[in-house]
């Protein structure tokens, strides 16, 4: 028996949709905001979606796939 590879749901992903291109994306969109608009408050409101963006595909998205496949494979699927 070979032993199993863990479940990744990034082998599944474009190239523009992997952890790095999240992470650069969303760090330079909130960075320009600063260095364009010299606002917080203005920066802050731009940070609040991009950070719930990048937090919900690089923690939840990648565990709730794990656990899908893992019910499709514990069910027999």
């Amino acid at each position: 028996m070979t032993p199993q590879k863990p479940i990744n749901v990034w082998q599944y992903k474009p190239w523009w949709c992997q952890p790095w291109s999240i992470l650069l994306t969303g760090t330079t969109l909130i960075t320009g905001s600063w260095l364009l608009f010299h606002t917080v408050w203005l920066t802050v409101l731009i940070s609040i979606p991009l950070l719930t963006w990048m937090g919900f595909f690089l923690l939840v998205y990648p565990k709730a796939f794990r656990e899908s496949l893992m019910d499709e494979i514990g069910n027999g699927e």
